[in-house]
């Protein structure tokens, strides 16, 4: 019996409700790392909707992959150009296709050989992400590839250890222990709670200097009220002075 396409695809699943089905992370070194990279990227770009971050969240590429339980979930995944919205897992098959555009994975003792072979050629192979970087929040390993023609080629750090990724506009690099994004100026990109902080530092400047401005006047004020009845009690008129 044949059946039309439109007829197959009726009887097909709505594999959009498939659920992530990933381990936790290993640590709080390694939970904390994951939140901050979504924060302060969701911050930076907090005026567009043209994103998508998976954090710890499931990518099924094919129906086989089904069958196998052969699940690949990176720890940290960026989908540009696409609708913003929640989302229970990245089904490919329902995305348009659409792979991840640049993935990072936090390396851990369990998992380090996975990340640095087994994960690395499925992103380089069938995902063809344009690239990928791996960061050990233990030891601080960080390594970056971009993908040149269909091989990752390793990304060269700058004077201060730092990865240009095209896909972001940014830079990656270790400070203060963790992986932080930069801007191509070089400048650390905040995480909303930074933001914040910097922002009331701000404010709380601007507040002291127009203290400062307001006491001098009225410093400047007294100053000249008693001026004027110093000249008085000489019998001056401190009006001729004006």
């Amino acid at each position: 019996m044949f059946v039309t396409a439109q007829e197959l695809e009726q009887q097909m699943p709505d594999a959009t409700r498939l659920l992530s089905d990933e381990p936790e992370m290993e640590t709080s070194l390694h939970y904390m790392q994951l939140l901050l990279l979504v924060t302060s990227l969701e911050w930076l770009w907090r005026d567009c909707n043209d994103f998508f971050i998976g954090a710890n969240l499931t990518i099924y590429f094919s129906r086989q992959q089904l069958r196998n339980r052969d699940f690949r979930g990176p720890d940290f995944f960026l989908v540009k150009d696409t609708e913003k919205r929640s989302r229970s897992s990245w089904v490919v098959w329902e995305e348009d296709g659409r792979y991840p555009d640049l993935i990072i994975e936090l390396l851990s003792e369990s998992t380090a050989d996975i990340d640095r072979n087994l994960k690395k050629n499925l992103y380089e192979n069938r995902f063809h992400t344009p690239e990928y970087f791996w960061f050990s929040p233990e030891n601080l390993e960080f390594v970056g590839f971009e993908l040149v023609g269909n091989k990752y080629q390793e990304i060269t750090p700058n004077a201060q250890g730092c990865c240009w990724s095209d896909v972001l506009g940014l830079y990656l690099g270790v400070e203060g222990g963790k992986l932080r994004y930069f801007t191509p100026d070089g400048d650390l990109v905040p995480t909303p709670e930074e933001a914040a902080i910097a922002a009331q530092q701000v404010a709380s400047e601007a507040q002291r200097q127009a203290s400062e401005a307001q006491l001098q006047l009225e410093q400047e004020r007294l100053r000249s009220h008693l001026l004027a009845e110093h000249l008085r009690s000489l019998g001056i008129n401190p009006d001729s002075f004006s």
